[in-house]
């Protein structure tokens, strides 16, 4: 598409495609992150070792799965042209797998918490194939000199519709099991029962709500490729490109490093995001209430972070901005693998009595890095793969770069599961990220960016 065309899309286009946004990122902050998954190892698994371990294998073979299928469904898009019939479709499976988490509750048998782990797997899978092709509709919207900012735009307007949505669920939703009262003192809306986790178990449905409202604009507004081919010969063109797209990897050194180096980053950035709920309810003994707070400061972090590094991408360029960034998220690491309820950098700072609140201010501090930091390299990261991309393959550079961001998925879960079995703490089983976050950084400087300074 020409930058004449890409100037004639409508302000309502391009407003309906940020949405999406806005519309998935709930499913992040609240399944995957600050509510149902802290909800699922503390209450429903039997204790915190055995339901991080059960969290880390399902969200690690959903990842294997999802990187196996993405450069596949990208190329066939590619091959037929639309990217909204994709996005509609595997919305439609994020949202009823969302909504079924609502019938899982605390303590539950071995067979229903089973099913949980089946629907978490669907909606993740729902959730990241419609954003390989939202994703690819992008660089269709703008020039690339904007795409900076709308990237860092759309990201920073989905951890605002994340941190709404986290809002709601603790202000109004989700009670504390003592007092049976929201944060901010309410009795739970809807006749929403504290004792039986109803509050947290809500996340699933209003997740699927919030999805199927705001994905609206989306498919009504924001201009779609035209069909280019018929079905019948779609499936074999679409797997001859990817062929062929593999097989010349090798000669395109800087897309080459950009998918392994964010593969890396990726993966140790999602293993923070799922695991970072879990590990304050396991090592700081935070309740619910506490980790979303912890949500909402991380989050509110994210949306600024996301909106001012669209804004140095612009000036510097995109791999400038994702180096930085994952500097900033090892240093965040380390703290927070060194902190626990007496230390802070494995030194005790706790009184004589052993009471000390340090570790949870510096924890709250290290949940603002991440979210700045992580909602920027998301952000100038989707821009940078941009720079990678054969224009008229788009969807299939997605499909790789969830393929880039879901290979090595399974490692960081897996890794934190089973260092967390191997050595029976939580503190060392979440290690595996700062690796992976390091050896991101030795492939950058292979990786150009158009806009770089």
């Amino acid at each position: 598409m020409s930058n004449d065309i890409k100037q004639s899309v409508s302000k309502k286009g391009i407003w309906g495609w940020m949405l999406f946004d806005w519309a998935a990122q709930p499913f992040h902050t609240l399944i995957l992150t600050f509510i149902f998954a802290p909800y699922f190892t503390s209450q429903v698994a039997n204790n915190d070792i055995i339901g991080q371990s059960y969290w880390g294998y399902a969200i690690g073979i959903t990842g294997i799965l999802i990187a196996l299928l993405s450069p596949i469904l990208g190329a066939l898009a590619d091959t037929t042209g639309p990217r909204k019939p994709w996005i509609f479709g595997f919305a439609i499976i994020g949202c009823i797998a969302s909504f079924c988490l609502w019938y899982i509750p605390p303590q539950a048998d071995t067979s229903t918490m089973i099913w949980g782990l089946i629907a978490i797997g669907f909606a993740l899978l729902g959730f990241e194939f419609s954003a390989v092709f939202n994703n690819a509709m992008m660089p269709d919207l703008v020039p690339r000199e904007e795409l900076g900012k709308l990237s860092g735009s759309s990201w920073a307007l989905g951890y605002i519709g994340g941190l709404f949505c986290l809002v709601l669920m603790l202000g109004f939703m989700v009670g504390d099991t003592e007092t049976g009262k929201t944060l901010l003192g309410f009795s739970p809306i809807f006749g929403l029962d504290s004792a039986s986790s109803e509050g947290d178990r809500a996340s699933g449905p209003l997740t699927a709500i919030w999805l199927a409202i705001f994905i609206i604009p989306l498919l009504l507004f924001t201009p779609d490729k035209s069909r280019v081919t018929s079905h019948s010969g779609a499936i074999r063109k679409s797997l001859t490109s990817l062929k062929n797209t593999l097989r010349s990897l090798p000669k395109q050194k800087s897309l080459t490093s950009f998918l392994l180096s964010s593969m890396l980053y990726r993966d140790a950035l999602n293993g923070l995001y799922a695991f970072g709920g879990i590990y304050a309810a396991g090592i700081l003994q935070w309740s619910i209430i506490q980790i979303g707070i912890f949500g909402i400061v991380a989050n509110i972090a994210g949306a600024v972070g996301a909106w001012f590094g669209g804004k140095m991408d612009a000036r510097f360029g995109s791999k400038t901005v994702v180096t930085y960034c994952v500097w900033l998220l090892i240093f965040a690491s380390v703290i927070i693998v060194s902190t626990d309820q007496q230390h802070v950098l494995w030194l005790n700072v706790a009184d004589e009595a052993g009471q000390t609140n340090l570790p949870n201010i510096v924890f709250y501090l290290c949940g603002a890095i991440i979210g700045a930091a992580g909602g920027s390299l998301q952000a100038s990261s989707r821009t940078l793969m941009v720079d990678q991309a054969d224009p008229n393959k788009m969807g299939e550079a997605f499909g790789l770069y969830a393929l880039s961001g879901r290979a090595t998925s399974f490692i960081a879960p897996i890794s934190i599961a089973f260092f967390t079995s191997l050595f029976a703490s939580q503190r060392i089983g979440i290690t595996p990220v700062i690796g992976l976050f390091v050896l991101s950084l030795f492939l950058l400087p292979m990786v150009h960016s158009r806009l770089t300074k």
